[in-house]
């Protein structure tokens, strides 16, 4: 784990790379990318229609609204 010390010195660190004005950009620029890795990651992992279709022998959703 990362102590206390070393998140100042990480914090020092960074003001002087990037500037003090530019910190709170790069922290909102990398929380929306986090932000799309995970919906990104959420619909490979849930079925499309086309898979639950398919499910159902290709018959979609009206279609099988229709038969019943």
């Amino acid at each position: 784990m990362i102590g206390s010390t070393e998140l100042i010195i990480i914090g020092i660190l960074a003001i002087f790379l990037f500037g003090a004005k530019r910190i709170p950009e790069l922290a909102r620029n990398l929380g929306r990318a986090k932000g799309e890795f995970q919906a990104g990651v959420a619909d490979i992992n849930s079925p499309s229609r086309a898979e639950i279709d398919m499910d159902r022998g290709g018959v979609s959703d009206n279609v099988a609204d229709e038969n019943e």
